[in-house]
């Protein structure tokens, strides 16, 4: 029998008014890699902040026993000494260091006064050989793409003598091939005897990767799966994820009634913001009928974001040319305020950074893309605020002790609920949806799901960009494929497979 590297028992971790974690217990054998699932706020990262020392000992009950030893981490520090390193899901590091100056960020090497540079740079490079990245560790960090930037982390916590490795959604913003890189990575370092913990919210790196499956549940611990012994569905982990069984995973939407050509698109390109010789959106074409969801798919570095923000009010890129045309009627928008004002919403892929204040409340946030709505003579209504923000919490069933919450208080899930909420009260007739579930997890993903169905079934146009295949084909009533920034592909839902849009991105060139 295997030996029995961590136990976690009874933890039990409470915020003021929450209980996040009530007696969860987690028990993780050297050498396997150990997959914790759950919806989001279910108590996943709370339970590794505690493992890591990020709430300190006394703020917590409970008992972590390490390598049979009780210990009492009262800082990172003091994890990481014992070789307990972990990465989150928001990589942390300085875009304009190099490479070997993050990794050894806070870690120098040297003496006390003096950092040693060439022992710097050449361990760097030593571990990143290990993880396979074939980069220079003098390079800047902003050079390097994010698949890349994931290695770089990975890198530095084997430079910390890493026996426990701790990845938090180490792939939500990876796309297929990089993803895939990572996970067998993961089992080369099982091979070699590491000890692994992966949060994701996607279930089939679990049944790729995973030895065993932990599932937490509204902070306490449903049930542990062990997949070498046992034969795991993933309809048996979402139903101990979400309490009870999903049979669909994409709602249906029947009777909507597609109308006509909402928003169209023609001969768009645009070139890159600090490299003007370099086209991001080539020539496309495209539109989208009321009460229709069109996906677009493609590879990372398509130019699926840069289109839609180039779309919004011309927020990203520069040399824009091409026509839109909103309700059959031409318009030059731009900047987003007057995109707003022609009903046309953007809904950013990256919620923390462009789409929400997380030190705001809930209430700021749902209003602020519309607060001409809640003002009179510039002066913002409070009663106002309150009452639309209650109304989109209730509507979109935000779980929320209250709408005067901050939102970085709030759950993945939720807090994508509010950055929608933001944008349906603008009241778009036309909604652009960039990665709407990214990093949230089956249940809230369901939930996002119901909410594009009835903006459809009120007669609004959803433009759906998403990295998920699967997504793309539940949801879209249409798809259209880029690649190296141009439309290679129009499919419409009923002829469209995995196989036919992979071909059609490696037909049209090189699948990057």
């Amino acid at each position: 029998m295997a030996k029995v590297l961590l136990e976690m028992k009874n933890i039990t971790k409470t915020f003021p008014g929450v209980k996040a974690l009530d007696n969860v217990n987690l028990k993780v054998e050297e050498g396997e890699i150990h997959a914790l699932v759950g919806e989001n706020g279910a108590g996943k990262s709370t339970l590794m902040n505690v493992l890591s020392g990020i709430y300190p000992y006394g703020t917590y009950e409970g008992d972590i026993v390490y390598n049979g030893e009780v210990c009492k981490f009262n800082k990172i520090k003091d994890s990481e000494e014992k070789g307990i390193v972990i990465i989150h899901q928001e990589l942390a590091l300085v875009p304009y260091m190099s490479i070997g100056e993050n990794m050894f960020l806070g870690n120098e090497q040297g003496k006390k006064n003096a950092i040693d540079w060439d022992k710097t740079y050449a361990e760097a490079d030593k571990y990143l050989r290990m993880v396979g990245l074939a980069e220079s560790s003098k390079v800047l960090v902003k050079e390097i793409g994010t698949g890349k930037q994931q290695l770089v982390e990975i890198a530095k916590a084997l430079a910390k003598n890493a026996k426990l490795l701790i990845l938090d959604e180490p792939t939500s913003s990876l796309n297929e091939t990089d993803s895939k890189a990572l996970l067998d990575l993961m089992l080369e370092f099982k091979k070699q005897g590491m000890t692994m913990i992966i949060i994701t919210h996607k279930l089939n790196e679990v049944a790729y990767v995973a030895d065993k499956i932990t599932v937490v549940r509204d902070g306490s611990t449903i049930e542990t799966m062990d997949k070498r012994t046992t034969e795991i569905s993933e309809d048996r982990i979402i139903q101990g994820m979400v309490g009870r069984e999903l049979t669909n995973r994409f709602p249906k939407r029947e009777g909507v009634k597609i109308g006509d050509v909402n928003m169209e698109v023609k001969d768009w390109t645009v070139y890159h913001p600090l490299y003007p010789e370099r086209k991001v959106v080539d020539n496309v074409s495209m539109n989208v009928r009321k009460g229709e969801v069109v996906g677009i798919y493609g590879l990372m570095g398509a130019g699926r974001t840069e289109l839609a923000m180039s779309i919004f009010g011309q927020s990203y890129g520069t040399g824009i040319t091409g026509t839109l045309k909103l309700n059959g009627k031409e318009v030059t928008l731009k900047n987003p305020k007057e995109a707003i004002k022609n009903k046309l919403a953007y809904v950013t892929e990256d919620r923390k950074g462009n789409g929400l204040v997380l030190t705001n409340p809930i209430k700021i946030n749902t209003t602020l893309a519309n607060l001409e709505s809640i003002s009179s003579h510039k002066v913002i209504d409070k009663d106002k605020e309150y009452q639309v923000a209650e109304e989109y919490r209730q509507k979109l069933r935000t779980k929320c002790p209250s709408v005067e919450q901050n939102v970085g208080n709030l759950s993945g899930g939720n807090q994508q609920k509010v950055l929608l909420a933001k944008w349906m009260f603008t009241e778009p007739d036309v909604l652009i949806l960039d990665e709407p579930t990214r990093g949230i997890d089956v249940g809230a993903k369901y939930e996002i799901y119901c909410i594009i169905n009835d903006l459809v079934a009120a007669g609004k146009s959803v433009v759906m960009i998403s990295s998920e295949l699967p997504e793309v084909l539940g949801m879209s009533d249409r798809i259209y494929i880029m690649n190296a920034a141009k439309i290679v592909g129009e499919l419409r839902a009923e002829d469209a497979t995995q196989e036919i849009i992979m071909a059609n991105i490696l037909k049209s060139g090189k699948g990057e």
